[in-house]
């Protein structure tokens, strides 16, 4: 009798494996826990006996991705009185520029306050207004100096101090890892709400490292300050190795991927080009109106680590070029540890603007606000090529970087 056909594919899947070389055992994973996670376990001790109020947004959430204020909330352990939102909302309903307003939240009645573009005494009396002795802060960031969320933490630990509030920050990992800070820093006169402080344009911190900084060096008056870090986490890792849900923090902030390039191409903000809003690729597409393969090629050429681009053609949805089918590239990673964003970025624009006759910054030199002073733009057009633009910002950098070392939490 033939022998069936799963009998012979198992007789072979036996001898494959019997010659096959022996994979070593995995490691027994080393558990990541959020400072959420290290507060729930501990009891909320720091919250004990106050009345408590949260800075949180979609990405606020658990590992079985429920969100914390839904958590809190019915827990007897906190007295929870309110939430704040930031830009795009609590609930996360708001598109860029955008913020939910006042309401209270449907699923736990609790008074839901907008922070949108307050800061100071307007923020510090909402505060007071909510009734809460204890500011908390849990948003994830995705390390770039522009991502408003990280000036949200700065504006409310200045209104948390003028309200006499304690400020607790609730860490979580940098997606893009914390090895080290990149790009320029910010000049103070170019100081809005994409920057308020000068922190190089991809700091290389976590939420927590951030606030240590900002109350040990920016704020009028420090506020009296709480941090809860993570456990188990490194500063070489990047978001895949800890093992937790990925929220969209905003939007066009769809993947851990977007964040990667996203410290490098949202300059592309301060062009006339797409940084590719209204697409599933959003910072990793660019384009324009009779841009073709000429830019990729350009941009191959210069051999950055870790990234190559393909000539890509896309019609966004909404923003730039609404509709209309443009050209442009799209930016792979294919080597996240050799990649650096910062250069990616100011190399995509000289050879943007060497390519294609039609590159043009935005009248309102927006781009200045982005890369914090007028040195870029002035290089570019100047004619600087990509490392001597990079040579500018050597000197800053070197200084922040030795400011940023004193107050790292994580190895």
């Amino acid at each position: 009798m033939r022998p069936s056909r799963r009998a012979v594919l198992t007789a072979a899947a036996t001898a494959a494996a019997s010659t096959a070389p022996t994979a070593a055992a995995a490691p027994p994973h080393r558990r990541l826990r959020t400072g959420f996670e290290r507060l729930a376990h501990d009891g909320y001790a720091p919250l004990d006996g106050q009345k408590v109020g949260i800075v949180t947004n979609p990405t606020g959430v658990t590992r079985d991705v429920r969100h914390i204020v839904d958590v809190m909330h019915a827990d007897t352990r906190v007295d929870l009185r309110a939430v704040f939102g930031p830009e795009h909302g609590f609930r996360g309903t708001a598109q860029a520029g955008g913020s939910e307003g006042r309401y209270d939240d449907p699923a736990t009645g609790l008074p839901v306050y907008d922070t949108y573009l307050k800061s100071g005494r307007p923020l510090a009396d909402i505060f007071t207004a909510s009734g809460v002795d204890t500011v908390v802060f849990d948003i994830q960031d995705v390390g770039a100096r522009f991502y408003t969320y990280i000036w949200t933490l700065y504006d409310c630990m200045e209104a948390a101090q003028l309200a006499g509030k304690r400020f607790v920050v609730l860490d979580r990992p940098n997606p893009v890892t914390g090895r080290a800070a990149l790009g320029p820093v910010l000049h103070r006169e170019f100081a809005t709400f994409v920057g308020r402080q000068p922190i190089a344009q991809a700091h290389g911190m976590t939420v927590a490292e951030l606030a240590r900084l900002f109350n040990g060096e920016f704020l009028p008056q420090p506020v009296a300050l709480e941090t809860v870090p993570l456990s188990g986490w490194r500063r070489s890792e990047f978001y895949d190795a800890s093992g937790l849900p990925w929220v969209p923090p905003s939007p066009n902030m769809p993947t851990p991927e977007t964040a990667l390039v996203y410290a490098g191409t949202c300059l592309f903000e301060g062009t006339n080009l797409s940084e590719g809003r209204g697409t599933t690729r959003p910072f990793e597409l660019l384009g324009a109106e009779g841009i073709d393969r000429r830019w990729a090629a350009a941009a191959n050429e210069l051999a950055l680590p870790g990234g190559r681009f393909r000539e890509a053609y896309f019609a966004p949805t909404f923003s730039k070029f609404q509709g209309k089918t443009i050209g442009g590239v799209q930016v792979h990673v294919h080597d996240r540890a050799a990649f650096d964003p910062v250069r990616t970025g100011i190399a995509l624009l000289v050879t943007a603007k060497r390519v294609w006759s039609g590159f043009a910054w935005r009248p309102d030199h927006w781009v200045d606000k982005l890369t914090g002073s007028a040195r870029v733009r002035t290089m570019i057009d100047a004619g600087a090529d990509t490392d001597e633009v990079v040579a500018g910002w050597q000197e800053d950098l070197a200084t922040f970087r030795r400011m940023r070392r004193q107050y790292l939490l994580y190895r």
